[in-house]
């Protein structure tokens, strides 16, 4: 391990530097810190240093000073110069005394930390092929191409970071362990008889972990680290998502092959799912979920914009069974996965049937209550009679009111005035339309009708509750 002191008198700067860096990236660790240069002498007499990064700058001692007792003192110790400075005469001075790299704090927030210590890695392999760690480092070529045609990415399914676990799983076998980001990790394997343990160990912890999962990555062989960590960057922001089975704990793939695009979604693709689950069949028709659940996974969305997806589901079911479902539908609070969506999705079906079982009805019978609901609540601003949605639903008007009922847990015309009602709600609350506007798209032709209607359901006029909403005052309740 390259041990490292950062020597700045701006202590924000300090601790900047220590906790942004990816030190572990490039094999580095900070063991020290100082605020001028005699602290940092204090400590160099004291500690073993590998790199000095040191600010030009500085009270009591400066950069430059500094440089020159440490090359006198500590020959061994490689320097990087961070400094406000960009004048010549100053850069040649500290190239002079041997700085391995000259940093300007402005370009830090142009450049990559990751290029930063990337550059100073690699001049300091040059300039000592033999460092202590050199045998650790072996996995790159000194044009930063790797050696080895093998990597182990390991993710965490945890919300919490394992990074602890995995570097002592990795130590034992000289492996040189990467993250890539929050429970993401890229383990390189040393280019010798240990890399094959090392395969053998990790996969065992792995299928033993409950949390840890391991994609097993080929075709790194004269790719750069950059490439590579970009790849899998990518990985796991797209493909793993839909990847990964809680059964499947090792994943084989290759950077030859390029990361697997889902089917690009249209407006009107999007519109024909958003239409297929709003339907409600696949509630009640085995064959119809499955060919649902294969479509939404066809398209691969990514992980952000599918969770949107079923956000507006969840809104439009939970619209649909108000009055039906004792709980409410919810989406969890994270989704890391196509395995855990679909699991959900399983659990919701089972939820929504368990509501509407509260009658033995046929199938049959079911399908057509369910798809009287949707029509309801897709022609609310229209004139809605029962004897038309059972005509529409192939059932007499008779037994569809008894079913309606039954299933539903209210009369038609209950319902569909409730409905009216909670779509009212959401255009006061979501919209600046006037209540006439509003009357006329919830299906009552006079607005006074309906406010007198809205004030018997909510003990309000409707003016009245899109004020206390907006003044973020109490509800009474309906």
């Amino acid at each position: 391990m390259i041990k490292v002191i950062v020597v700045d008198d701006d202590k924000l700067v300090r601790k900047g530097l220590i906790s942004a860096m990816p030190w572990n990236d490039f094999q580095m660790q900070v063991v020290g810190e100082a605020s001028n240069g005699e602290k940092a002498l204090e400590f160099l007499a004291e500690n073993d240093v590998d790199l000095m990064l040191t600010d030009l700058s500085m009270p009591v001692m400066s950069g430059i000073e500094l440089m020159r007792i440490v090359r006198k003192k500590y020959p061994h110790v490689h320097i990087a110069v961070l400094t406000l400075h960009q004048d010549f005469e100053y850069i040649q001075e500290a190239m002079r005394l041997g700085a391995i790299d000259y940093i300007a704090k402005v370009q830090l927030e142009k450049e990559r930390f990751e290029e930063v210590l990337g550059r100073i890695y690699t001049r300091i392999v040059e300039k000592d092929p033999s460092n202590h760690e050199g045998k650790h480092i072996h996995d790159i070529h000194e044009d930063g191409l790797f050696t080895v045609d093998e990597g182990y990415v390991l993710i965490s399914m945890n919300r919490v970071s394992g990074g602890n676990v995995l570097r002592n799983w990795v130590s034992v076998y000289s492996g040189n362990l990467v993250e890539l980001g929050h429970n993401l990790f890229l383990c390189i394997p040393p280019v010798s008889s240990e890399g094959e343990h090392l395969y053998e160990h990790l996969r065992k912890e792995i299928e033993a972990s409950s949390e840890w999962v391991m994609i097993k990555l080929s075709g790194i062989a004269a790719v750069t680290k950059q490439e590579v960590h970009e790849w899998i960057r990518e990985y796991k922001e797209t493909e793993f998502f839909y990847d990964y089975n809680l059964e499947l704990k090792i994943i084989e793939k290759s950077m030859k092959t390029a990361n697997e695009a889902g089917q690009e979604l249209t407006e009107d693709g999007l519109s024909i799912l958003k239409s297929h689950w709003h339907s409600l069949e696949w509630i009640y028709q085995d064959a119809l979920y499955q060919k649902y659940l294969e479509g939404l996974r066809f398209h691969r969305m990514s992980q952000a914009k599918l969770i949107g997806f079923l956000y507006v589901l969840v809104d439009r079911w939970n619209q649909l069974f108000i009055k039906i479902s004792p709980v409410a539908v919810q989406l969890p609070d994270t989704l890391d996965s196509w395995y855990e969506v679909e699991t959900w999705l399983t659990q919701t079906r089972n939820q929504i049937r368990q509501a509407l079982g509260k009658a033995d009805f046929s199938p049959e019978v079911m399908k057509c209550i369910m798809k009287a609901v949707v029509i309801l609540n897709d022609e609310l601003d229209q004139q809605i009679t029962a004897t038309d949605i059972a005509k529409r639903v192939n059932m007499s008007r008779s037994y569809f009111s008894q079913c309606f009922k039954e299933i539903v847990g209210e009369n038609f015309n209950q319902y569909l005035r409730q409905s009216r009602i909670e779509k009212a709600k959401h255009f006061l609350l979501c919209t600046n339309k006037t209540i006439l506007w509003i009357a006329d798209n919830v299906g009552y032709e006079d607005d006074k009708y309906f406010s007198r209607t809205f004030r018997e359901q909510t003990g309000m006029l409707p003016s009245e509750y899109r004020v206390r909403v907006q003044q973020g005052r109490d509800m009474p309740a309906n």
